[in-house]
């Protein structure tokens, strides 16, 4: 039932002025058409009484029109206006002041890396981790809230506590480890860049206790819960709401349901876990390259 529905993903265009080496929209930027503003404008009033639009892509701040459909998104009463981003263009004060004039509230850039040699090296773009941390600090001086996103792999996974301690001194509100889904250019890459779950986890986690022991609410995505003992209040999974995705050429209705039946796989082993119930497991394309050894169910005398 859409009356249940309260957030919608936008992707507004595969354009994206970062060429990421884990990207899972790979190639869409060289043959899928931009969403038009029309377009763009009735799906917000056909869904205008929902609490939360994120715009995305691609990178939804080289359009033209983001302000225009921010401004048009307030008008609609939406709650929350977010941006996902790579977070270059608000290394621009004016650019900063503009969209958040137009109406939007919550930010989404990512970080992947905590210095220029690792993040700049999976953007493929020399100078935007600078880019990035500028429009980071311009952001939280306009009192901006910030979900920082940052994606793990083979090249970063080492420097997530030096991630999230330099996340905590930015002052970002949020963050998050997102393990990459193995498509699109990730998958052209998958021999180096996709890393064991079982190897980044102490990683995952000194990170992880950084952001909480500053306050902060932290999480990972893609992560499934047997990898996850003792923080599974940080699986974000637990918090994403009924989310509608418009795509450039299909629509998934309800994201969480497209998770469960097309996007994550189980195991038979599965069944025997405490958290069966509730856990989606990881993104079908990891099981299908590494097997499903590292993933040992938690007994309900473990957990």
């Amino acid at each position: 039932m859409e009356r249940d529905l309260r957030r919608l993903d936008i992707k507004l265009s595969f354009k994206c002025n970062n060429h990421c080496k884990f990207c899972v929209q790979g190639e869409k930027r060289n043959y899928c058409k931009d969403r038009s503003s029309e377009n763009v404008k009735n799906i917000l009033m056909n869904f205008k009484k929902r609490d939360y639009v994120v715009f995305t892509g691609g990178e939804p701040t080289i359009r033209a029109d983001i302000f225009e459909l921010v401004k048009f998104s307030k008008s609609l009463n939406f709650k929350t206006i977010q941006i996902q981003t790579n977070g270059r263009m608000f290394a621009y004060e004016d650019f900063c002041k503009s969209i958040i004039d137009s109406g939007a509230n919550e930010f989404s850039p990512a970080i992947h890396g905590p210095d220029e040699e690792t993040h700049d090296f999976l953007t493929s773009v020399p100078g935007s981790f600078k880019q990035t941390i500028r429009g980071i600090v311009n952001l939280k001086k306009m009192g901006q809230y910030i979900i920082s996103n940052t994606v793990i792999t083979a090249t970063n996974y080492k420097f997530l506590p030096k991630i999230a301690k330099l996340l905590v001194s930015l002052g970002v509100d949020q963050f998050q480890f997102a393990f990459l889904h193995i498509a699109g250019t990730a998958l052209k890459n998958k021999d180096w860049i996709v890393p064991k779950k079982s190897i980044i986890i102490p990683y995952v986690l000194e990170g992880l206790n950084i952001g909480i022991k500053s306050g902060r609410k932290v999480t990972t995505e893609a992560i499934p819960y047997c990898f996850m003992k003792g923080y599974e209040n940080s699986i974000a999974e637990n918090y994403i709401p009924k989310t509608k995705v418009f795509d450039q050429y299909f629509t998934i209705d309800d994201y969480t349901k497209y998770r469960i039946t097309k996007g994550k796989a189980k195991n038979q082993k599965c069944k025997k876990c405490f958290y069966d119930y509730i856990c989606e497991g990881p993104w079908r394309e990891y099981p299908e390259i590494f097997g499903w050894d590292e993933f040992k169910p938690v007994i309900d005398s473990e957990k």
